[in-house]
C-alpha cells in the first residue's frame, strides 16, 4: 500500500496545476515523477531499477533511447536484465508475427517476477500496441501489465507513470490518462467511470474488493495517429558518441505486405531548424556520428527536400565537430538525382546507401504495390555507383512473395548479380494479417520458398566475399565504439560501410575515429591494425 507521504505527491491539486502545451506538460510530470522515485528511494534505502527492452527498427531504438532517458531523469537506474527490473518496458515492433510472439515469451518469463513483487511495473509500447486485438489479448493472457501506449503518444510517457501511481494510490480519473484531443484506439476511461459508479455504491467488502481490482488493471492510452512532434524531451544514447536523429515520421506507400503505415501513421516532417537544433546539441555533447531517421527519408517534406537538407547539414557538420553523417531508410521511387549529386559532394555523409530492391520480377513489385519496375531500380543504384564508385550498397529482398513464380525469383537473381550487393536483408515472406497480400490466395510452399531462399544466399554470400576480399589491405577510417565481448584486448568499431572491425586496442580508443589497415575478411567483419 503507499504511504501518505507518497499519496501527497499523487493529489488532484497537482494534476490540475500541469500545463497543457509540450514538451513543457510532460516536463511537469517528469518532476512529479521524480519526487516520488526520491521519496519512495529514501524509504527503501535504494534507486529503482529499469529496464528498457527493444524489438525492431532504428526507429525502435531511438524510441527507446527516449524512454531511458526519461527514467534516468526520474531517477532510474537503467540495466539490461527485465528480471532484476523494478520497471521493464517493452518496446514492440510488430512487422513480422513472430515479433509479436517473442514478446509474449517475454512478458510470460516475468509472471513469476511480478508475482514475487507486485509492485514491479511492466509496461509494452510501440507498434504492436497500435492493433487493437493485441491490446485486448494483453490485457486478458497478462493482466499483470501494467502500462499500454503506442507509437503516436510515446512522449505522453511520464504522464502515464504518474496517472499509474495515482492509480495505485486509490485515485483513478476519466482524465488521468489526456487524450488531449486526440482520437483514441483504446484508453483506461471505462475503468473511472466503474469507479465512480463504485463509490457511489457505498462502502461494502464486495465493492473494496472490486475496486481494488481497478487500482491493479494497466492505464491503457493508445492513440490513432497524431499530427504533432514532441521530440525535446531528455534522452539516454547507448553510444555516448552516437545519435539517432528523426527528421520523419510514419509512412504513405501502403506496400502490400507490410504493416508499418497502419501503425505508425502517415507521413509527418520536422521542422528543418528543429533538426538543425538538434544536431548542434548532438555536437556540444561530444557526438561523432549522425543517423538521420525516417521510414522514407527521400520523402522529407519539412519545406526543402531532403537533398537540400542533407546538403545543409553536411556543411554545418565541419563546423561543429561531427565527422559522420548516416541516413536511412530510402525508397527507391524518390531517389532524385539531386539526392545523389547531393551525396557525392558531401565531405562528411557516408559512403554507404541502405536501397531495398524486395524483388527484381515487374509483376511482383506491382504486386507489392511498390511503385518502380526492376529497370528503375538498376538505374537508380547502377547511377550511385557511378557517382561513387566507393560506395556500398545495402537492401532488403523477400523470398516466396505470393505468386512468385520461378522466373520471377530468377528477375531477383539478375538484379543481385548486376547491383553485387554489399550487404542484404534477405527474409522469406511472412504473411502479415491486416496487410492486402495476407489474403492473396496463391500462397508459395515451403519447400518451394526455401530452396529460393537457400540458393539466394548462395550467390548473394559468394559476391559479398567478393567484394570485402577487394578490401583487404585498404587503409580505412574506423569510429570505436567498445571493446570487443569476446576478447578484451580486441576493441570493435565501424567503417563506413557499416561493417564491423575488430584490432588489437584499449578502452582508450572508444569513441576516437583512426585509420586501420584491414588484414583479414571474416565475412561479417574484418580484423586489422590501427596505422594512425
Amino acid at each position: 500500500m503507499i504511504s501518505e507521504n507518497l499519496k501527497n505527491l499523487l493529489t488532484d491539486e497537482i494534476l490540475a496545476a500541469a500545463p497543457v502545451t509540450e514538451p513543457e506538460r510532460q516536463h511537469y510530470f517528469i518532476d512529479r515523477v521524480r519526487a516520488y522515485a526520491s521519496e519512495l528511494k529514501s524509504l527503501q534505502g535504494e534507486a529503482l531499477k529499469a529496464c528498457v527492452v527493444t524489438f525492431g527498427c532504428q526507429m525502435n531504438a531511438r524510441d527507446s533511447e527516449k524512454l531511458e532517458g526519461i527514467l534516468s531523469d526520474i531517477g532510474f537506474d537503467i540495466i539490461n536484465d527485465e528480471q532484476e527490473a523494478d520497471f521493464v518496458a517493452f518496446n514492440t515492433c510488430t512487422v513480422r508475427e513472430n515479433a509479436n510472439e517473442h514478446l509474449y515469451g517475454r512478458l510470460g518469463r516475468l509472471k513469476q517476477a511480478k508475482k514475487a513483487d507486485p509492485d514491479m511495473i511492466i509496461s509494452v509500447c510501440g507498434c504492436m500496441m497500435q492493433e487493437t486485438d493485441e491490446i485486448e489479448k494483453l490485457k486478458v493472457k497478462y493482466p499483470y501489465v501494467d502500462i499500454i501506449f503506442g507509437t503516436h503518444n510515446l512522449y505522453t510517457f511520464p504522464e502515464l507513470m504518474f496517472s499509474l501511481l495515482r492509480k495505485r494510490s486509490g485515485r483513478l480519473d476519466e482524465e488521468a490518462v489526456n487524450s488531449m484531443g486526440h482520437e483514441i484506439l483504446k484508453d483506461s476511461s471505462d475503468d473511472a467511470l466503474r469507479l465512480e459508479k463504485l463509490l457511489r455504491y457505498g462502502d461494502s467488502k464486495s465493492n473494496r474488493k472490486d475496486m481494488e481490482k481497478l487500482y491493479r488493471k494497466p492505464v491503457v492510452s493508445v492513440w490513432k495517429d497524431n499530427s504533432d512532434i514532441v521530440e525535446q524531451l531528455p534522452s539516454k544514447r547507448k553510444y555516448p558518441f552516437k545519435q539517432g536523429i528523426n527528421i520523419m515520421f510514419g509512412c504513405n506507400n501502403f506496400c502490400s505486405y507490410c504493416i508499418v503505415p497502419y501503425v505508425r501513421g502517415r507521413e509527418k516532417s520536422r521542422k528543418p531548424e528543429e533538426i538543425y537544433e538538434e544536431i548542434r546539441n548532438c555536437a556540444k555533447d561530444g557526438v561523432k556520428e549522425i543517423m538521420l531517421l525516417g521510414q522514407n527519408v527521400n520523402s522529407y517534406s519539412g519545406g526543402i527536400s531532403f537533398a537540400e537538407l542533407l546538403k545543409n547539414i553536411d556543411d554545418m557538420c565541419g563546423d561543429i565537430g561531427i565527422d559522420r553523417i548516416r541516413f536511412m531508410t530510402s525508397h527507391p521511387k524518390d531517389l532524385s538525382d539531386e539526392l545523389i549529386e547531393a551525396m557525392k559532394d558531401a565531405k562528411h555523409v557516408c559512403r554507404q546507401f541502405h536501397l531495398p530492391l524486395q524483388s527484381g520480377s515487374d509483376p511482383i513489385l506491382k504486386r507489392m504495390n511498390r511503385h518502380y519496375d526492376k529497370a528503375k531500380y538498376l538505374d537508380r543504384a547502377l547511377k550511385l555507383k557511378e557517382a561513387m564508385p566507393d560506395i556500398s550498397l545495402s537492401t532488403d529482398i523477400i523470398v516466396g512473395f505470393p505468386g512468385e513464380t520461378e522466373s520471377d525469383f530468377l528477375e531477383t537473381l539478375d538484379v543481385v548479380e548486376k547491383v553485387r550487393f554489399d550487404s542484404a536483408y534477405t527474409f522469406i515472406y511472412s504473411k502479415r494479417e491486416g496487410t492486402p497480400a495476407a489474403s492473396y490466395e496463391d500462397q508459395i510452399d515451403e519447400a518451394t520458398v526455401k530452396d529460393r531462399f537457400d540458393r539466394l544466399l548462395k550467390v548473394q554470400n559468394k559476391i559479398v566475399d567478393e567484394n570485402l576480399d577487394k578490401m583487404v589491405g585498404k587503409k580505412l577510417k574506423v569510429l570505436f565504439e567498445e571493446l570487443s565481448e569476446y576478447d578484451d584486448k580486441l576493441i570493435t568499431g565501424k567503417l563506413e560501410n557499416g561493417i564491423t572491425v575488430h584490432v588489437p586496442g584499449t578502452k582508450e580508443l572508444i569513441g576516437s575515429i583512426r585509420e586501420v589497415e584491414l588484414t583479414e575478411n571474416h565475412r561479417f567483419y574484418f580484423t586489422g591494425n590501427v596505422v594512425g
